[in-house]
């Protein structure tokens, strides 16, 4: 199974983990912002050697077993260069924004891959009223 390979631990403490940012009540079919960074508290240093690649973002309605993948964000400049690593003129920082119209409360899951360290992930719960 994927699942014994996916890493997570508290975000105030490990630079890997993808934290979920968001009101934690939504209003039924209205647009919310949904926040998911990693790097919040201790920065990840995002080089060419050591870098996230992407970020999605799931969804999944209480009661269902099925996930909604509501967005995938992937980071392609990592200050590469001609010149060499980590001197090239522009690297991408984890962070990304989307918007979605929920029906149903449910469970918001985040997943992100480092290069070096795979795949992490963390989970925040939305109740839609």
């Amino acid at each position: 199974m994927l699942s014994e390979y996916v890493k997570s631990a508290d975000w105030k403490s490990e630079k890997h983990v993808p934290v979920i940012e968001c009101d934690e009540t939504t209003p039924v079919d209205t647009c919310t912002k949904i926040t998911v960074s990693v790097g919040k508290e201790i920065a990840h240093p995002n080089t060419t050697a050591h870098h996230i690649t992407w970020i999605a973002l799931h969804y999944v309605p209480d009661g269902s077993q099925c996930s909604i993948e509501l967005a995938r964000c992937e980071f392609s400049a990592h200050a590469a260069s001609t010149e060499g690593a980590d001197t090239g003129p522009a690297k991408t920082c984890s962070f990304v924004t989307v918007c979605a119209a929920l029906k149903k409360s449910g469970t918001l899951y985040a997943t992100s891959y480092c290069n070096i360290h795979g795949l992490w992930a963390s989970e925040k719960k939305i109740t839609v009223a």
